[in-house]
């Protein structure tokens, strides 16, 4: 039986990955975006610019694929279902659109008794003015913000009079928890009580931003089953196919909470690529396309380093020894705070 084609919607690193993932199992690629410098195009078998409301492109896309797949949430939810009604797309287009959607999110988290931070949904600016009870908080849009974007920490009720909130906009805030530390869980689901997950990874950001991963993390027992447990119900509940990854806050009283869903391969999982010997990328491009699911081994504890902005040209030109493994995602313009690429560390 012939391959399917894989589309691939955003041609950021995770698209550059996805492919090159997809080539080592003979899949083709075909990735769309909508920038020009996209890195994805160096690793995908073509590449198609254009917008995600280009009905014309997206038809020369749909043509050329056999099944579809994307890197980010931010896509318009019509641009899926259109690509829906004569292709397959995992994550199904109804996923996206609960998980771009910070408030729809919460509000599944709640319904399915999966603990999360206690939240408000903000309307106007006078909907902050009644509040106390959740002071100190962090005002966040409902929708695409992504790497600290767009969220606002208000600890205390002066905070909220330096805000200049767009009126079109709507706002979640969501309650400060006394942070002990932050962990995620990434599994492939390829059907029913089928799917291959990976143990917790630790993480710690700044400025909201992931800086750094690693496994094993330090957690208790508990903790460790519980997040694999909560992962795998998110993961059956939205009848999810492909790889996902759940974000987790541990409070200072060791209680687990959800912090955000991913529905996607994930920034805390590139390590995977070198620990595993399936990486989240290739488990990813195996669900979608319809193939045989493969254990997952692990071969190497890690620590995992994102490199942002002009740091890259330090790393450019290191020299690394047989346990670090330097990955430059090829994108042409520097900008601080953007992931430019990442190291990956083996430890015993």
């Amino acid at each position: 039986m012939k391959n399917p084609i894989l589309g691939i919607i955003g041609g950021g690193q995770l698209g550059s990955m996805l492919s090159d993932a997809a080539k080592k199992i003979n899949i083709k690629t075909v990735v769309y975006s909508d920038v020009e410098d996209s890195p994805a195009q160096n690793f995908c078998d073509e590449f198609i610019l254009g917008k995600y409301d280009d009905e014309k492109k997206i038809e020369e896309f749909k043509i050329k694929t056999d099944v579809i797949t994307y890197e980010f949430e931010n896509i318009p939810f019509e641009t899926l279902k259109k690509i829906e009604s004569s292709k397959k797309v995992y994550p199904k287009p109804e996923i996206n659109k609960i998980v771009q959607n910070r408030l729809l999110e919460k509000n599944f988290l709640k319904d399915n008794n999966i603990l999360t931070t206690d939240y408000i949904h903000i309307k106007s600016k006078d909907d902050l003015e009644k509040i106390n009870e959740i002071i100190p908080s962090i005002l966040k849009t409902c929708t695409l913000g992504y790497d600290g974007k767009g969220q606002y920490k208000i600890e205390k009720k002066e905070d909220i009079d330096k805000l200049n909130l767009d009126p079109s906009k709507d706002y979640i805030l969501e309650k400060f928890i006394n942070l002990e530390k932050e962990i995620s869980v990434i599994l492939t689901r390829y059907s029913k009580n089928k799917y291959e997950i990976y143990e917790p990874f630790e993480n710690k950001h700044e400025e909201q931003i992931l800086k750094f991963s690693k496994i094993p993390a330090k957690i208790n027992t508990e903790i460790y089953n519980k997040s694999k447990d909560w992962s795998i119900n998110i993961a059956e509940t939205l009848d999810y196919i492909g790889t996902i990854c759940i974000e987790f806050f541990i409070d200072n009283e060791n209680k687990l909470y959800v912090n955000e869903i991913a529905p996607r391969v994930h920034n805390s999982g590139h390590m995977t690529i070198n620990t595993h010997n399936i990486s989240q990328f290739e488990n990813h491009v195996r669900a979608v396309c319809g193939l045989g699911l493969q254990k997952v081994e692990k071969i190497s504890n890690a620590e995992m380093f994102n490199i942002l902005g002009k740091d890259i040209e330090t790393y450019r030109s290191k020299s690394f020894n047989k346990d670090e493994f330097f990955y430059d995602y090829g994108k042409k313009t520097i900008k601080d705070k953007r992931k430019m690429g990442h190291l990956t560390v083996l430890k015993k």
